[in-house]
């Protein structure tokens, strides 16, 4: 099978499919997420069970809602990086720093109001500080743990140059009108050295778990001016 990639919002988070030899799912998205990956899947021609593995960038609130629904009607494995583990396994994700004046009151509100009791979920494999290759799916890419946003936070970066980066940058609305560094993130300048770790990877267009796609000239130029 000729690899292929696919973007399926589940709520406000994007999640993507990437179908190789073998399938997984990066994600397991916010509220409302199960009609929704139902839909995609169908919309795609796709059996859920076609899906092994779900790749968790990190284990905040919004990117393991659904978790649970994706993994039963999928059976697929659970996968997250050693740090963000807990996240998932007491089903009490913290919520992240704010960044700047309008990441601090989001984060504020957000550790206000939300009083989250997410189910429990064990996970299948936990990845180290070295990541894990993709190619035993017949996906030409791999994880790179890229810390900052939470510690545990990875990024899967293809061969091709595509890179779905979760949280490490953003592009939606509601978090920043154009596309750059994330506004939330429990260490910023952990979340620029992560950026120059993958940048020189061979990275050619950022999928944000928030927004859509862009080129990879923007965040280069946002890490140039950082200060």
């Amino acid at each position: 099978m000729a690899f292929t990639f696919h973007r399926i919002p589940l709520g406000i988070d994007n999640c993507f499919l990437l179908r190789g030899e073998r399938t997984i799912f990066i994600d397991g998205g916010a509220w409302g997420g199960a009609s929704a990956f139902k839909r995609g899947l169908n919309q795609l021609g796709v059996d859920p069970k076609e899906i092994e593995l779900i790749l968790l960038t990190h284990g905040h609130w919004d990117h393991i809602t659904s978790l649970g629904d994706v993994r039963e009607m999928t059976g697929a494995r659970v996968a997250i990086h050693h740090s963000d583990q807990f996240m998932v396994e007491t089903g009490e994700p913290p919520f992240p720093a704010g960044v700047n004046t309008y990441g601090k009151i989001m984060s504020w509100s957000a550790k206000s109001l939300l009083n989250l009791k997410l189910p429990r979920i064990k996970v299948d494999e936990v990845i180290d500080d070295n990541g894990m290759s993709l190619h035993e799916y017949g996906i030409p890419g791999k994880v790179v743990h890229t810390p900052g946003h939470s510690m545990g936070h990875v990024s899967i970066i293809l061969d091709s140059g595509e890179a779905f980066v979760g949280d490490m940058a953003m592009n939606s609305w509601f978090l920043r009108l154009t596309p750059g560094l994330p506004i939330l993130a429990d260490d910023i300048n952990m979340v620029v050295q992560s950026w120059k770790k993958i940048l020189p990877m061979g990275i050619k267009r950022i999928y944000p778990a928030h927004g859509m796609d862009f080129p990879v000239e923007v965040i280069q130029k946002e890490i140039e001016n950082f200060k």
